[in-house]
C-alpha cells in the first residue's frame, strides 16, 4: 500500500527535526529546507533511508524582488490596469538597478532585499515508492553564494550545478570541474539574476581600424520587455463579480435576473405561463 503523504511528511519531520517541511497538500507537493551546513548529508539520508535514487534537476533561484509586481491587477469589467511603473527584471540598462512598483506619487522604489537571496534546489524521485521530492538549501551569503556540491550522491548533478553556477553564480563547493557550461569562458556576471540587465553588460564589435575584436560596455541597446510581470492568484471570480457590479449600475444590460419588465402586469403567484 503506498505510504501517503502525511505519513511521508512526518517522517520527514522525524528524521529532519530542524529543518522546514512545506506541503502543498492540493497538489501533493512536498519541499524540504535544509540549510548549507546540513545539506550534504541531508541529500545523503534522503537517497540511502528515503530510497530517492534519482536526481531529476538542479537549479538556481534568485528570490531578488519575489513578490513584487509591475502591473496593478484591480478587476473590473473593463479587465486589468496597464499602468507599468517601476524597473523591473529587464526594463533597466547598464548601470542601472531595478526597481519595484510602488505608491503613488513616487510610483518606484527600490527592490526589497531578501533575508536570503540565492537558493539551490533539487528535484528528487524514488521509483521504488512511486515518490518525488523538492528540496531546498538557501546560501547564507549573498555575496558569495556557496552550497555544498552533491555530485558525488548522484553524479547527474554535475552539469546542473554547471548551469547554476553559470546562470546564478552559485558555487557549488567540492564539484570536481565547476565552469561556465552556456555562456562563453568571458562572460561578465550572471545573466538569470535579477539585478543583471537583459541587454547585459558586455557588448562586442569587430573594430576594423585596430582589425580585432572590441570589448565594451553596452551602448547601442535599449532593454525592452513586451508583457509586464503580473502575479495575481486566480482573478476568474473576482472579474465576474466586478463586472456584475459595474453592470447593475447606471445600465439597462445585464444578467437576466437582474432586468425587470418595463410593461405589463405583475403575474399573480403560482400563475402557470406558459
Amino acid at each position: 500500500m503506498a505510504e501517503t503523504t502525511a505519513s511521508f511528511v512526518e517522517r520527514l519531520r522525524a528524521r529532519f527535526p530542524q529543518a522546514g517541511v512545506l506541503v502543498a497538500l492540493a497538489r501533493g507537493e512536498v519541499t524540504l529546507e535544509l540549510d548549507a551546513g546540513g545539506w550534504h548529508e541531508g541529500c545523503r539520508a534522503l537517497r540511502d533511508e528515503f530510497g530517492f535514487e534519482q536526481l531529476i534537476d538542479v537549479c538556481g533561484v534568485d528570490y531578488l524582488g519575489y513578490g513584487s509586481d509591475e502591473w496593478d491587477t484591480g478587476t473590473s469589467s473593463e479587465g486589468f490596469s496597464r499602468g507599468v511603473q517601476g524597473r523591473g527584471p529587464g526594463r533597466f540598462g547598464y548601470g542601472q538597478r531595478p526597481s519595484a512598483q510602488g505608491d503613488q506619487p513616487a510610483g518606484e522604489v527600490a527592490l526589497p532585499m531578501p533575508a536570503r537571496r540565492f537558493a539551490a534546489v533539487i528535484h528528487l524521485l524514488s521509483v521504488q515508492h512511486n515518490r518525488r521530492l523538492r528540496v531546498r538549501c538557501f546560501a547564507p551569503d549573498d555575496a558569495l553564494p556557496v552550497v555544498p556540491s552533491v555530485t558525488d550522491l548522484w553524479p547527474i548533478a554535475d552539469w546542473f550545478e554547471r548551469e547554476a553556477f553559470d546562470l546564478f553564480g552559485i558555487v557549488f563547493e567540492g564539484h570536481p570541474d565547476l565552469r561556465r557550461i552556456l555562456t562563453d569562458y568571458g562572460f561578465v556576471g550572471h545573466p538569470f539574476r535579477k539585478d543583471f540587465p537583459l541587454i547585459g553588460n558586455v557588448e562586442v564589435r569587430y573594430d576594423a581600424a585596430s582589425q580585432r575584436v572590441i570589448y565594451e560596455p553596452v551602448t547601442s541597446v535599449e532593454p525592452r520587455v513586451n508583457v509586464p510581470r503580473v502575479i495575481r492568484n486566480d482573478s476568474r471570480y473576482a472579474t465576474a463579480a466586478g463586472e456584475d457590479r459595474d453592470l447593475r449600475i447606471g445600465s439597462t444590460l445585464g444578467p437576466a435576473d437582474t432586468q425587470q419588465p418595463t410593461t405589463g402586469p405583475t403575474p399573480a403567484p403560482g400563475a402557470d405561463h406558459r
